[in-house]
């Protein structure tokens, strides 16, 4: 039985050794890189992803992350290619072609059909001189040194310059099409993901009569008696026009104590925090809870453009929102 330390070594020397693949393919982040970007930029199709085995797997993640970044793309099996599957692409597709040899037979039964259709091949191997790589009209370079396995066998250090250089190609795509949160929203409408990203601030605010909101003139006492019966830790402070000149929080009340006023006969507007941070449109809950933590604040009020108020939110909405 090996003992821990040699467990953790070579762990680690695994780790190392794919940071220096990762390095290594750092340098294929050329011209060629560019024209594949550009090439699939000016695709009206979808981008078809092929790989066998690892590659194959490696090809599937590389699909999705390309379709959930604003680049239609699907995973095609070689495989069930042959047997039907190569339907699924047509004359306005581009394939991306994976396979670190350069050699997948699967693959390159492939290439005449797809030629035939006039579809673009991008390659990429980890192989420039493999027949993969010659017949493509571009080829994008994931050559390593050596595999982390110690036997040289297992895909290891080729895998994770493989994803690696498909996430390259991702996020480049993504940035020149100045894809947004709000259009990454739309293809992760579920679980936690969707709700930090779908959820506007009025769908998690306070609104109606749950508003805390006093009167710029009355007493620190009735503004008390507000935030105690609203429950959000604070108030919103209002003029005669009705729009947010302030804030009195929970943090307030704490300053006030020290300087021993009378809270019966002290106006609010003379201890409350003038200007408060606000949101002034119906941004989404998200950057709602950037701006809170930026501010280091616990909650805020959101108002239109003429600062009336619309709603009221703290932490623990975020939190029971499932934002947070």
């Amino acid at each position: 039985m090996p003992s821990k330390n040699d467990l953790c070594r070579w762990g680690q020397d695994v780790i190392t050794t794919e940071i220096l693949a990762l390095t290594e393919i750092k340098q294929y982040i050329n011209d060629d890189f560019a024209r594949a970007c550009e090439l699939i930029l000016s695709c009206r199709g979808k981008l078809i992803v092929m790989g066998m085995g690892k590659s194959g797997h490696i090809a599937n993640k590389i699909a999705a992350t390309l379709a959930s970044t604003g680049t239609p793309a699907f995973f095609v099996h070689p495989s069930e290619a042959s047997h039907g599957d190569l339907g699924m692409i047509s004359k306005d597709d581009i394939v991306l072609s994976i396979s670190n040899s350069g050699t997948s037979a699967e693959i390159l039964t492939l290439y005449p059909v797809i030629e035939r259709l006039g579809v673009p091949v991008i390659a990429m191997t980890g192989n420039p001189d493999s027949a993969m790589a010659k017949l493509a009209r571009i080829h994008l370079c994931i050559a390593v040194s050596k595999e982390a396995c110690p036997l040289g066998l297992a895909p290891t250090s080729s895998t994770t310059a493989t994803l690696a250089m498909g996430d390259a190609l991702a996020v480049a795509l993504l940035q020149a099409k100045d894809f947004t949160a709000d259009d990454f929203a739309l293809s992760h409408p579920g679980g936690a993901l969707g709700r930090r990203l779908l959820l506007k601030v009025l769908d998690v605010a306070h609104t109606g009569s749950e508003l805390p909101l006093v009167d710029q003139h009355v007493s620190i006492s009735l503004a008390l008696l507000e935030v105690s019966q609203k429950g959000l830790g604070m108030t919103g402070i209002i003029n005669e026009q009705g729009q947010l000149v302030g804030l009195f929080t929970d943090g307030d009340l704490r300053r006030t104590l020290d300087q021993k006023l009378d809270f019966h006969t002290t106006s609010i507007s003379q201890v409350m925090t003038k200007e408060p941070v606000v949101l002034q449109d119906n941004l989404l809950a998200a950057g709602a809870l950037k701006l809170m933590e930026d501010n280091n604040i616990n909650g805020l009020f959101i108002v239109d453009k003429d600062r009336q108020p619309l709603g009221a939110l703290n932490m623990l909405d975020m939190l029971k929102a499932g934002v947070v």
